[in-house]
């Protein structure tokens, strides 16, 4: 039960029937309202701006029309009171016959309560780590890659038709150093003493490669030129550095159904001209010679002819190249060929995931995406801020195995994969996270992790206590959803109602923002809310969850409890975190 949509289609309905009233709106006016909980809860259980979106269509003033349509509203069933705020908000205070209502809906519908459909099915592609795979993942890979999982299983609980999708870097100069590296490798597997020089990879993690190349090809690379032995060198080392990549991901619970090559966008077809050909035919293409960066060196900067997109004309800064001196495609022109295949693939709508050291290049990639699509593709760039890692509060910069980094498997191996997941979401995706080793592993309501984790094992321990000390109780999804609800009358109970009502609107909101931290948000105020009333009934046992006089008065409020479970499974598995049945 979403009562935030219910409520909606009745202010909808009661705008529509203004007709009778000479005041007739069309459906664009309507589909600008909304309801929502309000900030301050004494103003009501709901507010809805119809009455301020709607007025210059009606010709009316704001509180004119709000007082119209409140009249309508006050007639519903589930409304105790209807009030006009300000220049024209319409708040709602709902019957305390609503609440039953929305908890036999999270009792019966179990982790389904919440799931919507405002994604009405649409195709998404969310990209998201496409790191060089170059060497180990790092704990800044690992935001990324934990921001995209979550965003794409919000998005699929939102009702979006979702595609995860990792954009393997393997063309380009980067893969060639590694090709070079792994020979070094390879050459010290075979006893010789190597030295790694500036430039090139120096981790141990190569190792394994080059005592691969030598199980697979002997002696016999020594002696081969090296336009023989690259390729070779090369593609062994993406390859094993791929497997370790998805390994590490799939220590943090993170899967991709698709892992695209770059290189397939020059061989068996060069996807790459046709994109550049395809916006050459729009008129978006042209030769010239771009102006000087500002603060670019006299010495270093080249004044040449260039084959230059015309994405200022969509809302660029600047015009930008896409073919290099020697005639070679510009990263830039790929990510154009790149997104054109994920749009001829039926992805309208595109998420990608990237540090915010490519801030810069968010701009270009969206007016690319809108020319070559004809306007038909949008693309969303998320970016992640940096991870500073710390434990006990002292910075953390060096790894065991890679030298100067600390890799993701490191910090998923210490703190396990839930507090890796939960923290890296409970901050907003564009803000800096300090993540400490040890804070995260504290059995106190200061860690959010814990807190939400304790609130689940809790609640499955009142279930398991009540099954012992009544043991004829039914705790069924259909048992407890005909429980007397309409006994859960206490403030604190009715409270955690409240919020279990808002899970299925924070779904909505949160799909469409593309923010998941809500839902970690939103989880450590339920948590807290249920905590609450647990230590109440500390102090109060006549607001126990188990009362054994009063089966049906605990039925109730097992239900209550069952409700919780519900939504706490349903938005840790979102965020891809555990919904432990108990902890020590």
């Amino acid at each position: 039960m979403n009562i935030f949509a219910a409520f909606t289609a009745h202010v909808r309905e009661a705008v529509a029937s203004l007709a009778a009233d000479g005041i007739v709106l069309g459906q664009a006016a309507l589909d600008r309202v909304v309801v929502e909980a309000p900030r301050d809860p004494t103003h009501g259980d709901l507010a809805t701006n119809a009455a301020m979106v709607l007025s210059k269509d009606a010709g009316m003033k704001p509180r004119d029309l709000a007082d119209k349509i409140a009249a309508k509203l006050a007639v519903l069933p589930d409304v105790a009171k209807v009030d006009i705020a300000g220049p024209g908000f319409i708040n709602l205070t709902l019957t305390q016959s609503v609440w039953p209502k929305v908890l036999e809906a999270a009792v019966r519908e179990g982790q389904g309560f919440g799931r919507g459909a405002v994604g009405n099915g649409q195709m998404v592609n969310v990209e998201y780590v496409s790191a060089n795979p170059t060497g180990p993942m790092h704990v800044g890979h690992c935001r990324g890659a934990v921001f995209g999982d979550a965003l794409a299983n919000l998005l699929d609980a939102g009702g979006y038709s979702v595609t995860r999708e990792y954009y393997i870097n393997d063309a380009g100069a980067q893969v060639q150093v590694l090709g070079r590296s792994a020979y070094l490798r390879y050459r010290e597997a075979l006893g010789e003493t190597i030295t790694i020089p500036e430039g090139l990879y120096p981790g141990d993690y190569l190792k394994p490669v080059g005592e691969e190349l030598v199980a697979r090809h002997g002696r016999s690379l020594l002696d081969a030129p090296e336009v023989e032995w690259l390729p070779i060198c090369r593609d062994a080392a993406i390859d094993l550095m791929m497997a370790e990549i998805r390994g590490d991901l799939a220590a943090l619970n993170v899967r991709h159904a698709v892992f695209f090559s770059e290189r397939s966008l020059q061989a068996p077809v060069d996807k790459v001209r046709a994109a550049i050909e395809t916006l050459r035919a729009q008129g978006n293409i042209y030769e010239g010679v771009l102006e000087r960066p500002k603060g670019a060196d006299d010495d270093e900067w080249e004044e040449r002819e260039q084959t230059l997109f015309r994405s200022t004309a969509f809302g660029d800064d600047v015009d930008r190249p896409l073919m290099k001196s020697d005639g070679s495609y510009t990263y830039f022109a790929s990510d154009i060929a790149y997104h054109q295949d994920k749009a001829a693939r039926g992805f309208g709508s595109q998420i990608d995931v990237w540090g915010a050291d490519h801030g810069g290049y968010v701009k270009r990639m969206q007016a690319a995406i809108k020319a070559i699509s004809g306007g038909k593709a949008s693309l969303d760039v998320k970016l992640v801020q940096l991870v500073r890692l710390f434990r006990n509060g002292e910075p953390v910069r060096m790894s065991k195995r890679s030298g100067d980094f600390v890799t993701l498997r490191e910090v998923v191996e210490e703190v396990g994969p839930d507090a890796v997941r939960f923290m890296m979401l409970y901050r907003k995706n564009d803000a800096t996270l300090d993540f400490d080793l040890a804070k995260v592993v504290e059995q106190s309501k200061d860690n959010p992790v814990f807190y939400v984790q304790y609130a689940h094992a809790r609640c499955r321990s009142i279930l398991r206590n009540a099954r012992e000390a009544m043991p004829d109780l039914d705790l069924s999804p259909s048992a407890l959803g005909d429980a007397e609800l309409a006994r859960l009358d206490d403030s604190g109970e009715i409270g955690i109602i409240q919020r279990l009502a808002q899970y299925p609107r924070l779904i909505e909101t949160a799909a469409q923002a593309h923010e998941p931290h809500r839902v970690a948000f939103y989880l450590y105020e339920l948590a807290s809310d249920f905590h609450s009333q647990w230590n109440r009934g500390k102090d109060s046992p006549h607001l126990r969850f188990i009362i054994e006089n009063d089966p049906l008065m605990t039925t109730a409020r097992l239900a209550l409890v069952q409700g919780i479970v519900a939504v706490l499974k349903s938005g840790l598995a979102i965020l891809g975190v555990e919904a432990v049945e108990e902890m020590r």
